[in-house]
């Protein structure tokens, strides 16, 4: 991954009232009794302001803990400026301080809005300025898809022991993780803000909120762009689907661009895909060396997804056809894409994702999950696409709270923008808000952060006038 934003995941929408141009610049003239001052510690010239909401929303009256808001503020008028809500994914609680390191994309935006982000309930210990889990989330390998009921049994009880671990630190704020506790918190900012609707920004995992609140508040969103998100809205098995077959379309993507290329180490391959699956198959049975550690064909799968999807071809593709050669070779150093982390890991817990996506409770629906997938990605397979939501999440102690589901048709029209990498899951939200998503011909992840002028001059446009670009868009 090669820009810092690619390491996290994170939505926008329009408003159905019909507003006059001068009601909607003066969106947040309102008295918010916000009081906006320097933030915690000083380490950065964001202002910051914190509110209270409900630890549990299904108790209104309980416990409450603080959730930090941090702004950019406008550069003209800020007092009277709109907000712009922005969650730049990743869940990490962090997203304050992002934003101040990640400003530059929003410069334009910024001259009359406010850009108005918040760290999350219950990040990492000590990541954020809202109120925490007492744990630290750490990354574990990629768990491998359980071959018997005692090996689904097995990492049953791990995911469980990891989990309880965290939760036992504050029970109430780690049952109340999911998507729909968070953009309840969404709604309390808007109220805070004194906004009757939120201009939404959301990206990568932040999708999850944005559907989420879209479910619950149609009705308060002006508008929602939304770039390179996580589908949640289909069924459990679809959402699944999706992805799987999203990683095989850029495998294929791979296999013609290597016969279109001379330069290609396999380009005279008439059979590629088959010659890939059976490295795959001879790697599973055998484990390849690959510096300091061994691949398995699950591991060459999830390495070549991941470059694949973030990476250009020149040079990267054209590495990834020599390492498949010297893989066969007995060498699957070429697939290591970090040194220092040559194990593919998750951030755990998952406290969001496992509230969100139920997971297998059995053996048999794992196999059936990850046969329908490897039918369905027969070159990358299923275990990228299941790690969150099924892999980690088996044995949670925490039901979940919410599975995915269609946006509501009172959603606005909303803005999308998506890579090779997220066009299409992007799109599916999207186009059930009659809205528009951008394609961009190209890998990568998060549009906006990283800066292509392009997709910020339509997003820009959109939050500030609700205008969509023409159907079929590109950048």
């Amino acid at each position: 991954m090669s820009s810092p934003h690619i390491k996290r995941m994170s939505v926008a929408c329009g408003t159905v009232a019909v507003l006059t141009g001068a009601l909607l610049t003066a969106q947040a003239q309102a008295d918010t009794g916000l009081d906006w001052d320097r933030c915690p510690g000083g380490e950065t010239d964001m202002e910051c302001a914190s509110i209270e909401v409900p630890v549990d929303w299904d108790e209104p009256e309980g416990r409450r803990i603080t959730v930090m808001l941090g702004r950019l503020p406008a550069s003209k008028s800020p007092d009277t400026a709109r907000n712009v809500l922005v969650n730049p994914g990743g869940f990490i609680g962090n997203d304050i301080e992002y934003l101040s390191r990640g400003r530059e994309p929003f410069q334009g935006l910024r001259e009359r809005s406010n850009i108005v982000t918040w760290d999350i309930r219950g990040g990492p210990m000590g990541a954020g300025y809202s109120t925490a889990l007492k744990c630290e989330w750490t990354g574990i390998p990629l768990p491998e898809v359980p071959d018997s009921r005692e090996e689904f049994d097995k990492l049953a009880q791990s995911n469980r022991e990891r989990a309880e671990a965290c939760r036992d630190t504050d029970p109430a704020l780690f049952d109340n993780m999911d998507a729909a506790s968070h953009a309840k918190d969404m709604d309390a900012i808007r109220e805070a803000l004194g906004d009757r609707q939120l201009n939404l920004h959301m990206t990568s995992a932040g999708g999850l909120l944005a559907q989420s609140y879209a479910r619950q508040f149609p009705r308060q969103i002006r508008t929602m762009y939304v770039d390179g998100i996580v589908d949640h809205s289909g069924s459990r098995d679809s959402v699944y689907d999706n992805y799987a077959t999203d990683g095989e379309a850029a495998f294929e993507r791979f296999v013609d661009w290597c016969r279109r290329t001379e330069a290609c180490a396999l380009h005279d391959e008439s059979d590629l895909s088959g010659r890939w699956r059976a490295l795959v198959k001879q790697a599973n049975e055998t484990p390849i060396p690959a510096g300091k550690v061994k691949y398995d064909g699950r591991d060459l799968q999830d390495s070549a997804v991941r470059i694949l999807r973030m990476r250009t071809p020149d040079p990267a593709w054209h590495d990834l056809a020599q390492a498949i050669l010297d893989a066969e070779g007995g060498d699957a150093s070429g697939f290591v894409t970090d040194p220092d982390h040559p194990v593919s890991a998750v951030p755990v817990p998952a406290v969001v994702e496992c509230l969100d996506f139920p997971a297998p409770t059995n053996h048999t629906q794992v196999t059936d999950t990850v046969r329908r997938l490897n039918r369905l990605a027969p070159n990358t397979g299923g275990r990228l696409q299941l790690y969150g939501a099924i892999l980690t999440c088996v044995g949670w102690p925490t039901p979940p709270r919410g599975e995915p589901g269609p946006i509501p048709t009172k959603t606005p029209p909303a803005l999308g923008a998506g890579t090779w990498n997220d066009y299409a899951a992007t799109d599916r939200v999207v186009s059930q808000t009659s809205g528009v998503t951008i394609a961009h011909d190209g890998p990568g992840h998060g549009l906006y952060w990283n800066g292509d002028a392009c997709v910020i001059e339509h997003a820009d446009r959109y939050l500030k006038t609700r205008k969509l670009p023409e159907p079929g868009a590109s950048c």
